[in-house]
């Protein structure tokens, strides 16, 4: 490698960049090249893109049914014959093998019927498994895919196709591409949230990250364990001084920070990180009454339940009223769905953790008139085996669980355009492959972006020479799903 004494330089001068060497050289008309191709050829998709102001809201460029999204992700891979996919046949084979080939991660034995009891609800009669009694209160207001797959049985791969549209760890997440297409209503907050208790899931913030989108898009964890906002926030107010006081620090900082990116023009890591200080300083102004559920009333607090999944729940609502484009909710640390042993027991504690809280959002959204133009997405990043586990698996070592299973899965969704009371594909069967209506997770995407006014082929990003979309180059409008 060339030396910085080889090139004539002090050691408080840099390596030259690419980016230096083009404007240095052919007296600057290659870096005016290089903004000139950067800039055509749709650099910002089908979309406006202000850097200087990177959440200020936008239009969608076609006709929107929705306009915010909540997902509550169930990460760990709930299993569809024990809450939306009722397979009786599974009772007839009770004990024995099926007559099907079952290609799963690990040693499998005799079908597995569900412990848990269906029952129809509402005019539509769809069959909900008795561990959701509370979300089935509104199943006529849901649209159940029955016809989920996937590409890999695997839970990093899986989280990652769901969130970012790839098994590959390098793309811009769901909720990111959608700050990017829309901005945020509200900028004194995040346009993207990402509300998980505990700790991080599994591959941590990747499953949120903008990736080679600008930084401004990537999502901001919060941890909901913690009841009071500035536990919720770290460092959200400030008890050193004033409001004017800080404001006059930031404005300088602001100028010394435009002097050093003057030197340093296009820099988006530089750009970030400046944003980053005043969303920060404006969400002290926001941050600590939206996250403060003490401000709703008693009826609605008892409505989700003084429950960790009540609270956050309700907290999701609440920055959803604000103007938040994305909300994400997990149901935990890790992967507290992915049941390998015992899963009647497993499963009855973790839907009775979030039963009554996701059932309280969906008539509170529905009592504010904002169902309409929410869309509520629930799901795991895969389903389950309808047989039962043989294989001792580490700490989950056990009896009576299930195995990964990416060939078919439930997954519901509710509000911003979607059929009601809908229950869309089915699997084989005994609940094991999609067989009817598949729905694979880029259909999902292709489908969800076309609701919020995308077309998923058309709103790319180019990045290192390529147009990329959350869809890579797959995925079909579901428009069966559409009301």
């Amino acid at each position: 490698m060339t030396s910085q004494r080889e090139l004539g330089l002090t050691t408080m001068d840099k390596i030259p960049t690419r980016r230096d060497i083009l404007r240095d050289s052919t007296m600057g008309f290659g870096l005016y090249a290089l903004g000139t191709i950067l800039s055509s050829e749709n650099l910002q998709g089908a979309v406006g893109y202000d850097p200087a102001k990177p959440l200020e809201p936008k239009p969608s460029p076609l006709p929107a049914r929705a306009k915010r999204v909540i997902h509550i992700f169930m990460n760990g891979g709930p299993s569809q014959v024990d809450t939306f996919d009722p397979k009786p046949a599974l009772g007839k084979y009770a004990g024995q093998a099926l007559p099907i080939h079952l290609r799963t991660e690990r040693r499998t034995g005799a079908a597995f019927p569900s412990p848990f009891e269906f029952r129809n609800h509402g005019n539509s009669g769809i069959e909900v498994s008795e561990i959701f009694p509370k979300v089935a209160e509104h199943v006529d207001d849901l649209c159940v895919i029955r016809s989920m797959h996937t590409d890999i049985p695997n839970h990093g791969p899986s989280l990652m196709m769901m969130n970012t549209g790839t098994t590959q760890q390098s793309r811009p997440s769901f909720g990111s591409w959608l700050t990017y297409g829309l901005g945020s209503e509200n900028r004194n907050l995040p346009g993207f949230i990402v509300l998980c208790p505990g700790g991080y899931p599994i591959w941590g913030a990747k499953n949120w990250r903008s990736a080679f989108l600008p930084g401004a898009f990537q999502g901001t964890h919060v941890d909901t364990r913690h009841r009071t906002p500035d536990k919720l926030i770290a460092d959200v107010s400030n008890r050193f001084t004033t409001s004017s006081a800080q404001r006059g620090q930031l404005d300088l900082l602001g100028k010394l920070n435009a002097a050093h990116a003057s030197r340093r023009a296009g820099d988006a890591l530089l750009d970030a990180r400046t944003q980053s200080f005043e969303l920060a300083f404006r969400m002290q102004m926001e941050a600590s009454d939206v996250f403060d559920i003490g401000k709703e009333s008693q009826a609605v607090r008892d409505l989700y339940g003084d429950t960790l999944h009540g609270r956050q729940m309700l907290i999701a609502r609440r920055l959803l009223e604000k103007g938040v484009r994305f909300v994400q909710v997990w149901h935990g640390a890790g992967q507290p769905w992915d049941s390998h042993n015992e899963i009647e027991a497993n499963h009855r504690k973790l839907a009775g953790q979030c039963d009554q809280p996701i059932a309280a959002l969906l008539t509170d959204l529905k009592q504010r008139g904002m169902l309409d133009d929410t869309l509520v997405i629930w799901g795991g990043e895969f389903g389950r085996t309808p047989v039962v586990e043989l294989t001792s698996f580490g700490a989950n070592s056990g009896k009576n669980g299930r195995d990964h299973n990416s060939y078919g899965f439930s997954m519901w969704l509710a509000g911003g355009g979607v059929k009601r009371g809908y229950v869309h594909g089915a699997t084989d069967e005994f609940g094991f492959r999609a067989q009817e209506n598949k729905v694979h997770v880029h259909d999902l995407h292709a489908t969800l972006l076309h609701l919020l006014g995308f077309d998923h082929e058309r709103f790319t990003f180019r990045y290192a020479g390529r147009d990329f979309r959350l869809t890579d180059v797959h995925g079909q409008v579901v428009s069966d799903l559409v009301a």
